[in-house]
């Protein structure tokens, strides 16, 4: 997430009667963020990915742990589907690699020739791989010692397994072709301008396009290669022109579905609780990536009682929605992850224990909430959020 509030009255005055509703920035190694230009609008922004060609993979030497368990000892009780799964090559020092496989279903599966105790599973599936960890990232190197580290997709939950290697993961695939985005009825500023006068310069480097609301306050934003494809006079007029970029950052746009949650948000941020309740966990994970921490660097609040609405917490971001609104209100986040918890519970969030947490409906959550950080563990992800926040003086009142 771009960090921090930015208002279109920062800059030039826009003589216009359409709104501003997008900046292009460009973030330097320190996060610093220099000013390119504005826009009326930006077209091909939301865009589901085009799914990848199915495949045939074989995972060998895997863990029994998390939804494998049930598909795997219960063939003919449980779905053969694992949903999506991410797949990280890591060694000591962290993840070097990382895949996604698209919409996998076990075909078979058969005890290790070396190790009876573990698994070789056939699964179909689409591979996505992620050449970088983050835009600009150079690629890593092999482990000597890989370690193949399976997980539920991060907006659904827990790990699934480890295994010890995994045929076919690493091979040549085609490269999708980029998707272009438009930027429309732009205001270049002096970078921008420079860029458009030498555009290869600027090919590799990678921008950020923040979204504002209707107030000019920063709503969400989304990183963009600035590789510029065309520049034309704008179908709006005036002065301002219509630039295409050729790589629109295929493989972490927006989904289609995000389009109606992006138009709420551009109204104002949230005001009442509960209003992302009715959407499927990617539209919750959604709906959390415009979430942030409160920028007024209000002080901390401690003391008093919160109440947990717990009846809508059915996946894991369903929790942090629900937990940022019971404690700092409605659209305000409190992380996405226990990590980010943690981090938050710190202090210069808003709230700062000891405090009393009414946890309603807590039966929902230990249900949904019913995986394990690691294999082996032995809390599930509910019990771990409880203890996280009891160490750092909350107490926790479960109804």
């Amino acid at each position: 997430m771009f960090g921090g509030f930015v208002r279109v009255g920062d800059h030039a005055t826009w003589d216009h009667i359409f709104p501003v509703r997008y900046l292009l920035t460009r973030q330097d190694a320190d996060l610093e963020s220099d000013f390119w230009g504005r826009c009326a609008d930006v077209e091909g922004l939301f865009a589901d990915p085009v799914p990848p060609p199915r495949e045939l993979l074989t995972l060998r030497g895997c863990t029994l742990a998390g939804p494998w368990h049930d598909v795997l000892a219960f063939p003919d009780e449980a779905t053969r589907s694992l949903g999506n799964l991410d797949v990280d090559i890591s060694d000591e020092k962290g993840p070097q690699f990382a895949w996604t496989l698209v919409d996998a279903v076990v075909i078979s599966h058969s005890p290790n020739a070396t190790d009876p105790g573990l698994v070789d599973v056939v699964v179909g599936t689409g591979v996505i791989e992620h050449n970088e960890v983050w835009p600009g990232a150079g690629p890593g190197t092999m482990p000597a010692v890989p370690r193949f580290a399976v997980a539920e997709e991060d907006y659904r939950g827990g790990p699934v397994g480890e295994c010890r290697s995994i045929d076919g993961l690493v091979a040549p695939r085609k490269v999708r072709p980029d998707i272009p985005l438009q930027l429309i009825g732009c205001e270049p500023g002096e970078r921008l301008l420079a860029a458009l006068r030498n555009t290869q310069a600027w090919a590799q480097e990678w921008g950020v396009l923040v979204a504002l609301d209707r107030f000019g306050r920063e709503m969400g934003s989304h990183w963009v290669r600035l590789e510029i494809a065309k520049v034309s006079a704008s179908v709006l007029g005036g002065s301002l022109v219509d630039i295409t970029l050729a790589d629109g950052g295929d493989d972490d746009r927006p989904s289609l579905g995000a389009r109606r949650i992006w138009e709420t948000w551009y109204q104002g941020f949230p005001t009442k609780p509960n209003q992302w309740a009715s959407l499927d966990t990617r539209g919750r994970a959604e709906w959390l990536d415009l979430m942030r921490p409160d920028p007024g660097g209000e002080p901390d609040r401690t003391g008093g009682t919160h109440h947990l609405e717990g009846r809508f917490i059915t996946d894991k971001p369903g929790f942090y929605c629900a937990l940022g609104e019971a404690l700092i209100g409605p659209g305000r986040w409190f992380g996405r992850g226990l990590d980010d918890l943690n981090d938050c519970l710190g202090g210069q969030r808003g709230v700062i224990g000891p405090f009393t947490l009414i946890w309603h409906d807590a039966d929902v959550a230990r249900n949904a909430l019913n995986f394990t950080l690691d294999h082996g563990g032995k809390l599930t992800y509910f019990e771990e959020a409880v203890k996280l926040l009891e160490s750092r003086g909350v107490t926790v009142v479960l109804r």
